[in-house]
């Protein structure tokens, strides 16, 4: 059976120039990078090339690089590093739940957290941020690109609302990093995050900004590691991949990659929405080129997900399921969907290896399986009396 993934955004496989990279480094290239003998020497070059590659990425310096071990100790540092009691915390209600978690947690804290709501289209109107400003703000968090919609925010005018304000910005570029052109000057944040397994890296691995002078207290102490930012011995394999994913995400962007993605992309929401009944969530706001969430009437998105599966088309619903209950995708229901719209939702995230053949397939497999689940719906079949 032909076999198509399109959960890009949940996670991508390592590339092959990914894995050769790294190959030395698990075995030959051992070296602790802290180490001052010749393996440790070796090591601590892998390292030191990845982060020159992150720094050409991020458009920052090398020193401002700090590697970790992916997007949510990325998001949980940036709030735990730098909130306190008696601060202002600015984010949004569609923010990954790395964020979401951690708000709440300093909130117990006595942090005054404040959730800004998207429009129906899923972009934050950037004058509710300003509008949500205080003189205690000390940090505005707000994601790049979001994970299920693929909605691209307004992170440069949020940064300007920051500076104005002098309070710090994060940046929650995990799903945007490789996707859209990235220059953290140009967003105006201080800090930002992202993840290596999102950009045909290695899972476990991640990497975020942090601006010179930004006064981020660590998350993991102990030795000194980072520039004692970020204690633990370095992930050396980890880190080279995600230095030769960045790279290869950058040719991305320049060799017309998402351009052909965001084609197919394209393509088969049109094919999709010419079933009746059809929508798109997030619909005339810009988006990432490899993703589109798409509602079903008369569907339920879980059963449509294990319909897609068995037909070979791997795809992700609208919603998360925790302990056996199936909830609304908060994202979705944010954006004003109520909870059956939000439950019959499926995102469509391609690779940006993707093939017109996959698209045939995707467009082939869809309509049947929406049609066969519809029949056997007691609301459509009432109405065939």
């Amino acid at each position: 059976m032909q076999r198509v993934y399109c959960d890009a955004n949940a996670t991508t496989p390592l590339l092959p120039e990914v894995m050769e990279a790294m190959r030395p480094y698990w075995m030959e290239e051992f070296g602790n990078a802290s180490s001052i003998h010749l393996q440790g020497q070796y090591a601590r070059k892998a390292v030191e090339g990845a982060r020159e590659i992150l720094a050409r990425f991020f458009h920052c310096r090398e020193a401002e690089v700090m590697f970790n071990s992916g997007g949510t100790e990325g998001d949980n540092t940036a709030i735990f590093g730098l909130l306190r009691a008696g601060d202002r915390f600015i984010t949004t209600s569609i923010e990954h739940s790395a964020v979401l978690r951690a708000a709440e947690r300093v909130a117990e804290r006595g942090v005054d957290v404040t959730f800004v709501a998207p429009q129906a289209n899923g972009l934050i109107d950037p004058e509710e941020i300003r509008r949500a400003v205080r003189p205690e703000t000390r940090l505005i968090s707000m994601m790049l690109a979001n994970n299920e919609t693929g909605v691209l925010q307004p992170v440069e005018e949020v940064g300007k609302i920051a500076a104005e304000a002098g309070a710090f910005f994060h940046i929650d570029a995990v799903q945007g990093a490789g996707k859209v052109e990235f220059d953290v000057r140009r967003f105006g944040c201080h800090l930002c995050t992202i993840s290596a397994h999102k950009m045909y890296g290695p899972k476990g691995v991640g990497a975020m900004y942090v601006r010179r002078g930004t006064p981020l207290e660590p998350l993991v102490v102990g030795g000194s590691h980072e520039r004692r930012r970020r204690a633990g011995t370095e992930n050396v394999p980890g880190i080279v991949g995600l230095g030769k994913a960045v790279e290869l995400a950058m040719k991305s962007l320049e060799d017309g990659t998402m351009e052909r993605v965001a084609r197919l992309r394209d393509r088969i929401e049109a094919g999709i929405l010419a079933i009746p009944g059809t929508g798109v969530n997030g619909e005339g706001a810009p988006r990432a080129a490899n993703t589109t969430n798409i509602r079903f009437e008369q569907v339920e998105g879980e059963a449509l997900v294990i319909a897609l599966d068995l037909k070979g088309v791997a795809v992700s619903g609208g919603s998360a399921c925790h302990s056996g209950a199936t909830e609304p995708s908060h994202v979705l229901m944010a954006m004003g969907l109520d909870k059956n719209a939000a439950r019959a939702s499926l995102r469509f995230s391609l690779l940006k290896t993707a093939t017109d053949a996959d698209a045939d397939h995707v467009l082939r497999v869809v309509p049947e399986a929406v049609e066969h689940l519809r029949a056997l719906s007691p609301e459509v079949a009432g109405t065939r009396g």
